[in-house]
């Protein structure tokens, strides 16, 4: 297989090298799954734009589906990763497993995630029981748009991972039991 390296600052287009700034300035870092991005002369600052668009998700929701869409495609890197983002939005470490697991204690993030786990598991055909009980949770049709793009951003930067493997530059998130 074919090895990735992180590239740098300065192996990158000017488009890439200035999200690269934009992103240390907000982060601290520029984590390497993002870096990795930049192999295309624009895919960076695009992938960005579609990442940061308005959404009628809360961060904690967003955070909720990319936890569990990254464990359905096993995705070690964002599993990681999001595994801090969700600790920085509420979430205990109980809430993270079981979130991974495609469950919640809350009952509106639970058909939240529920429905995103049977999205991803099968490529946007669901359940109608899981449909049911997202519509039934107080989520309209406009969310349910909102959360495919959500797992579609989260599929994205998973293949990224499991094709390039790149260095995880988080803790790594436990194995579930």
């Amino acid at each position: 297989m074919q090895t990735f390296k992180v590239p740098s600052r300065a192996e990158v287009s000017a488009d890439n090298q200035a999200a690269f700034d934009a992103i240390q300035k907000a982060l601290g870092m520029v984590p390497n799954l993002y870096a990795t991005i930049a192999y295309s002369e624009h895919g960076l600052p695009k992938y960005l734009a579609y990442q940061g668009a308005k959404t009628s998700l809360t961060n904690k929701e967003k955070e909720a589906v990319n936890l569990v869409v990254s464990e359905v495609n096993g995705c070690k890197y964002c599993l990681s990763a999001h595994t801090v983002l969700g600790k920085m939005n509420g979430f205990t470490d109980d809430d993270v497993l079981a979130l991974r697991k495609g469950s919640s204690h809350d009952a509106k993030l639970n058909a939240l995630v529920a429905l995103a786990k049977d999205i991803t598991e099968n490529k946007g055909h669901v359940s109608e029981g899981n449909l049911n009980r997202f519509f039934n949770a107080g989520y309209n049709k406009g969310t349910l748009v909102d959360v495919i793009l959500q797992v579609s951003d989260k599929i994205a930067m998973n293949y990224l991972h499991n094709l390039t493997e790149v260095a995880i530059d988080f803790p790594l998130a436990p194995a579930l039991n």
